[in-house]
C-alpha cells in the first residue's frame, strides 16, 4: 500500500506537471501515450489502486523552492537513479538528483561513475534488487550483437566496419550520455540517453558497459553490453519503491528518499 501511495502522487505530479506544456494546438490536455502518461482508462483501475489515489487525494511533491516537482518515475533503477539533465538534456532540476537506492544502514557498493564494471558486479542491498517484484534479467542484463548487426545500425553514419565504441561520458549512475564511434572509414559521436538505446534495438537502459570480442587479426566479432536497470532511471523507481514499502518505509519516506530536498 505504500509503494501504490508514492505512485500515485507520483503520476498525479507528473501530469500536473505536463499541463499547459504539452498539445498546446489540440482540443485536449493530456494523451494516455507515452508521450504523457499511459493510461488505460477505467479498465486498468484496481480497488488497491483507487485505494492510494483517495488515500494521497490533494498531494503532491514539492520541491524546496515551493514549485511543483515534475515527479517522473522509471520502471528499474539498476541501483541508481540519475541526474535529469544527462537523460533529457536542460537545466539540473535539485529534486531529480540521481542517488543509490541502496536500503537505510547496508553497506556502500562502488560508485557507478567511477567503477561502473564493480558497481555492475556486487550484490549490494539495493530495494529494487531485494523487492518481491524485482526481475533479475531488468535488475542485470546482458545484450550481444554480432559485427554485422552493429555495422547495419550504424550505417547511417557512414564510418564503415566499426572498430570501436567507447561511453566518453556518463551520469552519475554510470549512464551513458556521449558514444563515440569509429570505424574504417570515419568517425561519430552518438549523444543522448534515450538516442543511443534506440539504435542497439531499444537497450533496457543506459547504464551499461561495452566491449568488443575480437578475431585474430583484430577486428570485432561480436559487441557485448554488459547492464543494468529498466528506463531512464530519473525519479522514482517504481520496483525500488516496493523494496523500500516492504522494508518498512512510508511513502512520505519513499518520496523524500528518491526526490531529494522535496516534500509530499
Amino acid at each position: 500500500p505504500e509503494a501504490l501511495k508514492a505512485q500515485a502522487v507520483t503520476a498525479r505530479g507528473e501530469v500536473l506537471a505536463k499541463i499547459g506544456l504539452k498539445h498546446l494546438a489540440d482540443p485536449y490536455l493530456l494523451c494516455t501515450e507515452q508521450h504523457c502518461a499511459v493510461y488505460r482508462g477505467v479498465s486498468g483501475e484496481a480497488a488497491t489502486t483507487s485505494a492510494a489515489v483517495e488515500a494521497t487525494r490533494g498531494e503532491a511533491l514539492f520541491g524546496a523552492n515551493g514549485r511543483l516537482v515534475d515527479s517522473v518515475y522509471s520502471a528499474v533503477c539498476g541501483g541508481h537513479s540519475e541526474n535529469n539533465e544527462i537523460v533529457w538534456g536542460g537545466v539540473p532540476n535539485q529534486a531529480l538528483r540521481g542517488v543509490p537506492d541502496l536500503l537505510p544502514g547496508k553497506p556502500a557498493t562502488p560508485s557507478p561513475s567511477k567503477d561502473l564494471k564493480g558497481f555492475l558486479t556486487t550484490e549490494g542491498a539495493y530495494a529494487c534488487r531485494l523487492s518481491t517484484f524485482a526481475a533479475p534479467t531488468k535488475f542485470r542484463w546482458e545484450k550481444r550483437f554480432t559485427a554485422k548487426e552493429v555495422d547495419d545500425k550504424l550505417a547511417q553514419f557512414s564510418v564503415g566496419r566499426v572498430m570501436a565504441m567507447t561511453v566518453s561520458e556518463r551520469g552519475v549512475s554510470g549512464r551513458a550520455r556521449l558514444l563515440q564511434i569509429s570505424g574504417e572509414e570515419g568517425a561519430t559521436t552518438i549523444r543522448g540517453e534515450l538516442v543511443i538505446r534506440r539504435l542497439f534495438s531499444n537497450l533496457n537502459s543506459a547504464m551499461f558497459e561495452l566491449k568488443a570480442e575480437r578475431d585474430a587479426k583484430g577486428r570485432p566479432t561480436t559487441w557485448v553490453f554488459t547492464g543494468g536497470g529498466w528506463g531512464h532511471g530519473v525519479g522514482m523507481c517504481q520496483t525500488g519503491a516496493i523494496g523500500r514499502a516492504e522494508a518498512g518505509q512510508t511513502y512520505q519516506q519513499i518520496l523524500e528518499h528518491y526526490f531529494g530536498g522535496a516534500t509530499v
